[in-house]
């Protein structure tokens, strides 16, 4: 399975430089989409056909006794999640005592650390690398972050015990994750699924060491359940820390190809359920909002419930909602018939004369307006790839296209196609650009 790999430090060493360097790019995500968190802290990355895991965390500060104990329970998780940790530290200003308390928390953890020397480029850097050695570690890299002195040595040791991607996800079965907040009732719907079709369960290595993935048979056909409610042995530690519960959220969505958001139907929808659902519609995977503890709630129908999650996920109005009980298991035979039409649409092609003929009627339909003399034309479209279903439209100029009428275009495929579950992507290319 992936590896992962925490950044660490105390505040202001560059921890996040260097995760925006090594993930690729800048960490940011559309700012007009409703209930996508914009501090990203976890990413997928790929380097040399190496695939791992890469976590960022809040600067650890003992500044005057004023320890911030959340930062350090961030930090704990993120290090308990980790198979290697990269302990930054800042060459200019040289050994403090707040590295001190990181490097007792790294001994602690027992996981291997490399440390990385940051701001190298710094001529008072120079002298200060060989005081690093005191806190007691067998890898020490110097770097520089924004300048990439190092940057190669590191992302190579980083590595070099990590397998190559290509035998990575070669099960071919539909892998469904089992997502959402601490005690919304996961690990009840994984039992219920389970115990529905009363099948024997199979441990299979899963992400974590405190998560298990099983069989499910359904029908006939095998399904992997991936869970992410273990790792409950610091108890509150995890429980408290909400925005890192995204981590092993984040762990499952990369390996599932359909998300199932389980919220609690006493307490409503929170704020993080949204970010959730945020990070599984980046990552392109089918997602369902499963409502759980139906049974416990007297004041409210269905249908004004359902108006409720519409209101609160109008960046996934596509997705369906579910409403059941794992505990009773009231109204659970409902789940898997709405997996297998997602598992569907998630692999659905359109025919290219079919398609075309849609875009062409649906742009005669309502022609994009000019801008500065130009007005955007499409020549061509076509669907270049599923998990999730990919467009390709040829247009005269791509920077025409306003956001929009990109939805328009979206919304007019909906109409005609049936892509319930599923995000779809639409991209655009310049004509000239074809061969690029």
């Amino acid at each position: 399975m992936i590896p992962t790999v925490a950044l660490v430090g105390r505040p202001n060493v560059g921890k996040s430089t260097l995760f925006n360097k090594i993930a690729n790019k800048k960490i940011s995500i559309v700012e007009d989409t409703p209930g996508i968190t914009r501090d990203r802290i976890y990413e997928t990355v790929i380097y040399n056909n190496y695939k791992f895991n890469l976590i960022d965390t809040g600067g650890i500060d003992a500044t005057e006794m004023t320890f911030n104990e959340e930062i350090k329970m961030q930090a704990e998780l993120a290090i308990d999640e980790a198979n290697i940790v990269v302990f930054i530290v800042d060459g200019k200003e040289g050994l403090t005592q707040n590295d001190l308390i990181v490097r007792d928390i790294l001994r602690k953890s027992k996981k291997e650390v490399i440390v990385a020397i940051n701001k190298v480029d710094v001529k008072a850097a120079q002298n200060n690398i060989y005081d690093f050695y005191e806190l007691g570690f067998d890898t020490y890299i110097p770097i520089s972050a924004i300048h990439n002195t190092g940057y190669i040595e590191l992302l190579d040791t980083i590595c070099k015990d990590f397998k190559k991607v290509e035998s990575d996800d070669i099960d071919t079965r539909l892998k469904i994750s089992i997502i959402g907040r601490p005690n919304v009732g996961k690990s009840s719907l994984m039992n219920a699924l389970l115990n529905e079709e009363r099948v024997v369960v199979s441990n299979i290595a899963g992400t974590t060491r405190d998560s298990i993935d099983s069989i499910l048979k359904y029908n006939k056909e095998e399904y992997i359940l991936i869970d992410t409610a273990g790792m409950r042995k610091k108890g509150k530690i995890y429980e408290s820390v909400e925005k890192y519960s995204l981590i092993r959220s984040m762990r499952a969505i990369d390996r599932s190809d359909i998300c199932l958001l389980v919220i609690n139907a006493e307490e409503g929808i929170k704020e993080h359920d949204k970010h959730i659902a945020g990070y599984a519609i980046e990552s392109g995977k089918g997602l369902i909002i499963v409502i759980n503890k139906w049974d416990t709630v007297k004041n409210i129908n269905i249908n004004d419930y359902k108006k409720l999650v519409r209101n609160e996920f109008q960046f996934a109005t596509y997705a369906p909602v579910v409403f059941l009980s794992a505990l009773t298991k009231k109204r659970i035979s409902t789940l898997m018939p709405e997996v297998i039409k997602v598992s569907e649409n998630i692999r659905k092609e359109i025919k290219t004369s079919v398609l075309n003929s849609i875009i062409n009627d649906a742009y005669e339909l309502n022609i994009p307006p000019s801008y500065k003399g130009k007005r955007l034309k499409i020549y061509f479209t076509s669907q270049t790839d599923i998990k999730p279903p990919k467009f390709t439209f040829r247009v005269n100029n791509k920077s025409l296209v306003h956001f929009s009428y990109e939805r328009y275009l979206e919304n007019k495929i909906r109409e005609n196609f049936d892509f319930t579950g599923t995000p779809i992507v639409l991209q655009f290319k310049n004509r000239k650009d074809e061969y690029e």
